[in-house]
């Protein structure tokens, strides 16, 4: 199936809008053509993690931010009723840095082992 720019813009509006704007662009640094010598640059630390309600409360800024991800993890049922009871009892009395430094931006690749 063929189509003219016309017919793909009018089919696909959204798409078209997004791969003609500059936003959503990634740079490319470098490119490897040797497959063992890119898989050895690559983190081995947080591969297979899956972060936790703590992990993203850490990156949060503000209480208001974090309450916001122990009642949306518990909505979806990945944390319970009663250890988001329990989160929520710390953040109020401790404040949401209690639960640990917060999590720059690109931590796991700052932190992931080479």
């Amino acid at each position: 199936m063929e189509l003219d720019k016309k017919a793909f813009k009018k089919l696909l509006p959204n798409l078209v809008e997004e791969l003609e704007s500059s936003k959503n662009k990634v740079a490319i640094n470098s490119v490897r053509t040797d497959v063992k010598t890119g898989e050895k640059a690559v983190s081995k630390r947080f591969v297979h993690y899956a972060p936790d309600v703590i992990d993203f409360i850490r990156r949060c800024d503000t209480e208001e931010q974090a309450e916001e991800i122990i009642s949306y993890m518990e909505k979806r049922g990945e944390i319970e009723k009663q250890y988001a009871k329990k989160l929520r009892k710390q953040l109020e009395e401790k404040g949401v840095r209690s639960f640990g430094p917060k999590k720059e931006e690109n931590y796991y690749f700052k932190h992931g082992e080479q």
